[in-house]
């Protein structure tokens, strides 16, 4: 009953919030940190699912913006939020299908590396697990 109690509740809290919650999310890997993201209009949202000890916004908020950029396939110009749930400003006019770059924000370049899926989920459902690294 507990167990049953417990997946309850991880699986209300990465529902996302109420702007995002009715759109599908896609699963992200990137340095440790694992997101669900939801990306409507210009903003994405990256809900970190797994647990880390103590994890501290700076870190995650860089993770969490990697896993956006790689999701949406825009830049991401700032990153609100905790370290649980992250909102970001996307860099591109998605509804347009430009890459239109808004540099108002200078962020770090990463480069970014797919190690595929990971296949421990179940029924043939992974996500894709990243390594960034800046250079």
């Amino acid at each position: 009953m507990i167990r049953y109690l417990s997946l309850l509740v991880l699986a209300a809290c990465s529902a996302g919030t109420p702007y995002f919650r009715d759109l599908p999310a896609t699963r992200v890997a990137v340095n440790g940190s694992v997101f669900d993201v939801r990306v409507r209009g210009d903003l994405a949202e990256a809900v970190r699912i797994n647990t880390q000890y103590a994890p501290r916004l700076g870190p995650i908020r860089d993770r969490a913006g990697l896993a956006m950029a790689q999701v949406s396939g825009c830049a991401i110009l700032d990153v609100l939020g905790d370290a649980a749930v992250t909102v970001g400003v996307l860099g591109c006019d998605r509804a347009a299908g430009e890459r239109l770059l808004l540099t108002a924000v200078s962020t770090p370049n990463y480069e970014c590396v797919d190690f595929g899926l990971f296949e421990d989920i179940g029924k043939d459902c992974g996500y894709q697990v990243f390594e960034c690294t800046p250079y």
